[in-house]
């Protein structure tokens, strides 16, 4: 379950832009729970289109999804400043003109662009195999009020980077 939910939350971040051609980049953990916290109501809109087919009518995507992401969005503007440094530091801080071009997008234009990145991405990348997996722990997770989830996605991706359990030459939390 640890497994599923640390490739759950690296979908999640690997849709940031220009993650392919970046290096590894230290985030701190408030840039890692903000960039969670912003992209959480895509990614779970996207893992709700991805799974729904596969799962029963009384999974909790199905049922409740649409809800957990609307509740989750309603802090993205809290989150979206520490979310912007985050993606740009995982794009890796390019000088090329994409590059360039995304960092003089205003705000509205790249977090539009940026949400449906991360939910088109985060579709296409989950095994529809592992639905039922991450149905349940969406489900578990779901009380927890929407910056709660982004900590322990950080604390999470952190833990498993060090045991080796989630992999990623993209980022790394850095050591508080």
């Amino acid at each position: 379950m640890m497994r599923t939910f640390a490739t759950l939350c690296l979908a999640l971040i690997a849709a940031a832009p220009g993650v392919a051609q970046a290096q590894q980049q230290c985030l701190t953990p408030r840039e890692a729970s903000s960039l969670a916290a912003y992209a959480l109501p895509a990614a779970i809109s996207g893992t709700s289109k991805r799974c729904a087919p596969a799962l029963g009518a009384g999974a909790f995507l199905p049922r409740g999804g649409a809800e957990l992401a609307s509740r989750y969005a309603a802090r993205k503007a809290q989150n979206w400043p520490g979310a912007k440094t985050a993606f740009f530091k995982i794009g890796g801080g390019a000088k090329d003109q994409s590059s360039e071009l995304l960092k003089s997008l205003p705000d509205p234009s790249l977090q539009q662009m940026l949400d449906a990145i991360i939910e088109g991405m985060v579709a296409q990348q989950i095994p529809v195999a592992k639905c039922g997996e991450i149905d349940r722990v969406v489900g578990l997770l779901a009380p927890l009020p929407a910056q709660n989830t982004a900590e322990l996605i950080a604390v999470v991706l952190g833990l498993a980077g060090k045991s080796g359990q989630a992999k990623t030459d993209k980022f790394s939390i850095c050591r508080s």
